[in-house]
């Protein structure tokens, strides 16, 4: 019978020393180093991803990681301070609907901006 203790994600990056930077010093995330040159990163609520190193790593085209915040708007004035853009899309890759000067797309869900990883990995931060 299969009978696992808990499950992880996991996702590839081209610089994992950068990668680890970006997920603990800018975004604050618990980082550690794992097995086989690998790292986890904690997320809020405790769930863990594997980073691992990739030579032919390509980015994510969707979206990775999802960060649920309280305000959208004030997430993204924190990650533009840190250095991190969030106007990733022009309104021609948004299928008709489209983004503010911050990035922000509002009314088609709930709010939702984009940025990447240093690895080219879409994630987001939106409000429930």
């Amino acid at each position: 019978m299969f009978t696992p203790t808990h499950a992880l994600s996991g996702f590839s990056v081209d610089d994992l020393a950068a990668a680890k930077r970006f997920y603990g010093e800018t975004l604050g995330l618990a980082v550690v180093d794992g097995e086989m040159g690998t790292a986890r990163i904690t997320l809020p609520g405790g769930a863990q991803v594997l980073l691992y190193p990739k030579e032919d790593h390509q980015p994510a085209s969707y979206t990775m990681l999802n960060f649920v915040v309280d305000d959208v708007e004030a997430a993204v004035d924190q990650l533009n301070e840190l250095g991190v853009r969030t106007k990733i899309y022009d309104d021609s890759d948004m299928g008709g609907m489209s983004t503010d000067a911050k990035g922000i797309m509002r009314g088609h869900g709930p709010d939702i901006a984009w940025f990447k990883d240093p690895a080219g990995n879409v994630l987001s931060v939106l409000s429930e």
